[in-house]
């Protein structure tokens, strides 16, 4: 089997290169002998194209690692750059990974678990059920509670994370998903498509990391409020 590793950038410099190091080392289910890491660059400022066009696999990685990027010449967003990579990718499975740092490939076997088994065809990587978590924000793990519920609410889901970057999902899901949020509306927007094609979805504790603003954090309140009509939208009356 094949893992396709979708990596939507924008202005990672600092951290992008040792994304790409730790996913290429991370640990695998036996099933997966190939890994193809696909990284989105969407038109960072900084030196994050730089840095994808130097990267080669470490030492220790498996033989059968294949690496492609691509820039958008106009920024985005997180969404048109994950369609971006969806399209490039040619995994038997894809795992959706931010470029931050927040989330540690070293997940991967945990989430991919259900997938191999055959108990699952979308796995979703909550940060809330037993995870080490780095103690930041109270208002943003008030918003995210907030958030899916309302979500859980319409798609009749249990799900304790709905904004979390951890997706992964086998290749018959990634070829019926019809995506369209251009920013961070993918993670409510992925959860109504994939709860309304039907199939079998597992939730996975993951570890988290994450980022201060001062450490280059980029998701604000406007971003809650563009969740809150995603989450109407693609429930209620894009159905």
């Amino acid at each position: 089997m094949k893992l396709s590793v979708v990596i939507p950038a924008f202005n990672e410099e600092q951290t992008v290169g040792q994304v790409l190091d730790r996913v290429a080392l991370a640990p695998l289910p036996p099933e997966f002998d190939a890994l193809e890491i696909v990284a989105v660059d969407d038109c960072s400022r900084d030196a994050t194209v730089t840095r994808l066009a130097a990267w080669k696999p470490p030492e220790g990685a498996r033989p059968q690692t294949a690496f492609v990027w691509v820039r958008h010449e106009v920024n985005r967003g997180k969404g048109a750059a994950l369609r971006t990579g969806f399209a490039r990718a040619t995994g038997d499975v894809t795992v959706v990974q931010d470029a931050d740092l927040e989330y540690d490939p070293a997940d991967y076997r945990a989430l991919l678990a259900p997938v191999v088994a055959g108990r699952a065809d979308v796995v979703v990587g909550s940060r809330f059920l037993a995870g080490p978590h780095r103690v930041l924000f109270f208002w943003h793990f008030l918003g995210n509670r907030f958030l899916t519920t309302l979500s859980n609410m319409l798609t009749d889901l249990n799900l304790s994370d709905m904004e979390t970057c951890y997706k992964v999902f086998t290749r018959e899901v990634r070829e019926r998903l019809r995506l369209t949020s251009d920013r961070f509306g993918f993670e409510p927007e992925f959860v109504a498509r994939v709860a309304r094609l039907g199939v079998r979805i597992y939730e996975v504790p993951v570890s988290y990391h994450g980022r201060t603003y001062a450490e280059g954090k980029k998701i604000g309140w406007r971003d809650g409020f563009e969740a809150i009509w995603c989450i109407l939208k693609f429930n209620l009356w894009q159905r």
